[in-house]
């Protein structure tokens, strides 16, 4: 077994490796374990500086070791055998060698501490990332064959994967994150037991549920994962709109494949929760507003519907207000586009615009994405028109602060001319004017008082 490229994180004047003597010289072992290790591995840079690391030593005897060396030191995890700190500007997080177990909800294990590197190595929840390398002498310690299973790309755990998924449900969808974020196949006896046990995943906090769902979301193979994970069942327990989506067809009014459509947008969006999240849900309102007349199939107001749906979900899952706003926005708005093959005047480009707002870009991407169709000359002339769309708003944002469309006059101005104290009064002015604006761009001051006036009158303020 050949050591990974750890040149830089394990030089001879590492602080890491500094840290490892100091260890040996109190007769303790330290091991650097986690992603970096898969990683090297593989051959791909890892997404975080920060290292983990394992040790035979108590945490109080860690923190002693540790103390000398460190700039900073947090100590919240070390209840739960984890001390942290910084030394050099490295990032460590140092855990005694331990087993660990969920119970329902709760985001923190069980603990027991253990004796030695092969058992802490099998609470892991892949082999892949069940591989260890021996400070400071740099020894690979796989005792689980990770590297092998690195190699024939495969995600299998350490132990009998009923036992691992007892242990922590969360580890069934943590098999769908890695197999999106490596691209890598999940092992036969792993994918039967999380088809067993798929329920218990209910037990899960919903926090930890959409952080793996977020990771999964923007790998790099995410369609095939989450087919995967429909296939196991599992995602019926938290995202059970994603299943709905396989709209049973009619033998003589037939549509697209809705479910294999979605996930063929996700995949063809950039990895940007937001934009991924948009993509995965945008169509989740056709099952309700699927209609068949003789007209055929027709899935009116659908984006309305999907965008409620979204917002419902997303709070489930504990996303933040800001994630929950956007997305479902988007995909409110999504559909919107279709229209312009009728011709939008300068008007509705503005509302267009005004009305997208920040989502402008995210929601160009999404229906650009959304253009699946295996009907080339279809494709083409939705990618025309969308391009037709971008270079309207590039021209007439050349001219007109798009971004920031307001009424020519604001409400103290409007409150000054009219004589009015603040009040409805004041709000309906203001919104007569940005109608203006919308319809017909920059009308500029003298003008606009003109028309506020004329407003005023038919409203018999003055």
């Amino acid at each position: 077994m050949g050591s990974p490229d750890l040149t830089d994180l394990l030089a001879d004047d590492s602080p890491v490796v500094g840290l490892a003597e100091a260890f040996r010289g109190r007769d303790h072992e330290l091991y650097l374990v986690g992603g970096v290790v898969r990683d090297a591995f593989i051959g791909r840079s890892h997404e975080t500086p920060d290292l983990d690391l394992s040790t035979d030593a108590a945490p109080e005897v860690v923190k002693e070791i540790v103390q000398p060396f460190a700039a900073a030191m947090w100590l919240q995890g070390i209840e739960f055998g984890t001390v942290g700190a910084e030394i050099e500007g490295v990032r460590v997080e140092i855990t005694t060698f331990r087993t660990e177990r969920y119970q329902p909800s709760s985001r923190h294990p069980e603990v027991t501490f253990a004796a030695d590197v092969k058992t802490d190595l099998s609470r892991r929840d892949f082999t892949i990332n069940a591989i260890a390398v021996r400070l400071p002498d740099r020894a690979p310690i796989d005792p689980f064959g990770g590297v092998t299973d690195i190699k024939a790309r495969l995600i299998r755990t350490p132990v009998d994967p009923e036992d691992s998924f007892e242990d922590d449900p969360l580890r069934m969808l943590r098999a769908f994150r890695f197999a999106s974020q490596l691209d890598f196949k999940i092992d036969a006896a792993t994918l039967a037991a999380i088809e067993r046990m798929n329920d218990q995943i209910k037990t899960v906090s919903a926090e930890r549920i959409r952080d793996e769902l977020v990771k999964l979301l923007i790998g790099k193979a995410p369609a095939r994962a989450l087919e995967l994970a429909d296939s196991s069942g599992i995602t019926q327990h938290f995202l059970p709109e994603l299943s709905s989506l396989k709209l049973e067809q009619d033998p003589v009014h037939k549509h697209k494949d809705v479910f294999h459509h979605t996930l063929a947008v996700m995949e063809r969006t950039d990895p940007i929760v937001d934009l991924r999240l948009a993509a995965l849900l945008h169509d989740i309102g056709k099952p309700k507003t699927r209609r068949i007349d003789k007209e055929g199939v027709s899935f009116h107001h659908h984006e309305i519907v999907g965008a409620d749906m979204a917002a419902a979900r997303l709070r489930a899952l504990r996303f933040d207000n800001h994630t929950v706003d956007r997305v479902s926005e988007i995909i409110r708005l999504h559909h919107r586009f279709h229209t312009y093959r009728l011709g939008w005047s300068d008007s509705a480009v503005r509302r267009y615009v005004r009305d997208a707002g920040p989502l402008l870009g995210d929601l160009n991407a999404l229906v650009r994405a959304d253009c699946t169709t295996r009907d080339r000359d279809k494709a083409r002339r939705l990618g025309t028109r969308l391009d037709e769309l971008e270079t309207r708003i590039t021209e007439l944002a050349a001219t007109e602060e798009l971004s920031r469309i307001r009424p020519d006059l604001d409400g103290n101005e409007v409150m000054t001319h009219l004589g009015l104290q603040p009040g409805p009064a004041v709000g309906q002015a203001l919104d007569f004017l940005l109608e203006l604006r919308l319809e017909e761009g920059p009308l500029g001051k003298d003008e606009a008082y003109r028309r506020l006036d004329e407003w005023a009158r038919g409203q018999g303020i003055v």
